[in-house]
């Protein structure tokens, strides 16, 4: 579904979260707290800024695997890490990865849970891959107001995106036909990512809601201050309301660790 955007999949991806997913994922290593002479198995790794941040955190001792359908995402990721001996790139899917049993120390689908067709079929890879002890780092949209809107295939941004006079204005081509489909966007609740986990044999050590004042980027997160998520008072006001108070229901993606 990345197919033509690739070459603006970051660009993109800072202005549609103001420039929040960068904190998100740096963040997201810090919980992960990878350890020298590792492997690490990044799905739907996009540009590779999951990898550049876990081999930054193990001072390049270790090994990362990118995994990602999209070609044109791997050829940018190449790009970027070309003077990389350490660093492997493969095209497909996570439903059938081909790697062999016990191979990984950690498997993180930092956003990319979200376009996987079958989910239980892609967590059961993972199992698979894992070593025992192995952990599984997902960060997966969760179902409010917000979220249902964005995700929601009838809204008019996605028709508009599909309208063939629209992308005519923008200078794209109309989609073809087999890219005129529904995606696999799925919304889960918390309960649903518990039992989908679960399933698939994982132990859950941590569970945490995210992103409580992205639910406000219409109005006060737009003033972002620096890279270190420092906002204005205001945002922060009302983000630590949603964090006290509504925890799990005011939160756009739910952070799952899960342990083989």
């Amino acid at each position: 579904m990345f197919k033509d955007v690739f070459h603006k999949y970051d660009l993109m991806n800072d202005i549609m979260s103001l420039g929040i997913h960068r904190l998100w994922k740096k963040q997201f290593i810090n919980w992960l707290n990878p350890q020298v002479n590792t492997r690490l198995l990044d799905v739907a790794s996009g540009t590779g800024d999951i990898v550049k941040l876990y081999l930054n955190k193990i001072n390049n001792n270790g090994f990362a695997y990118c995994l990602d359908e999209n070609q044109g995402m791997l050829n940018l990721s190449k790009k970027r890490f070309f003077s990389h001996s350490n660093i492997k790139w493969f095209c497909n899917n996570a439903e059938k990865l081909p790697f062999k049993d016990n191979y990984f120390d950690y498997y993180t689908i930092s956003f990319g849970i979200r376009n996987v067709e079958n989910i239980n079929v892609a967590l059961k890879e993972a199992y698979r891959v894992l070593k025992t002890g192995g952990l599984i780092f997902i960060t997966a949209p969760v179902s409010n107001p917000v979220t249902n809107f964005v995700y929601d295939e009838n809204n008019f941004l996605h028709k508009l995106r599909k309208n063939c006079l629209a992308r005519k204005l923008m200078g794209k081509p109309p989609l073809p036909p087999k890219e005129d489909h529904l995606t696999y966007f799925k919304l889960h609740s918390r309960d649903e990512m518990r039992i989908i986990l679960e399933t698939s044999k994982f132990k859950i050590i941590h569970e945490q809601p995210m992103s409580h004042s992205f639910n406000l980027y219409l109005g006060c997160e737009c003033f972002h201050k620096d890279t270190n998520g420092r906002t204005n008072s205001l945002a922060e006001g009302l983000a630590g309301v949603l964090r006290r108070f509504f925890p799990w229901a005011s939160c756009n993606y739910l952070l799952f660790v899960g342990e083989k």
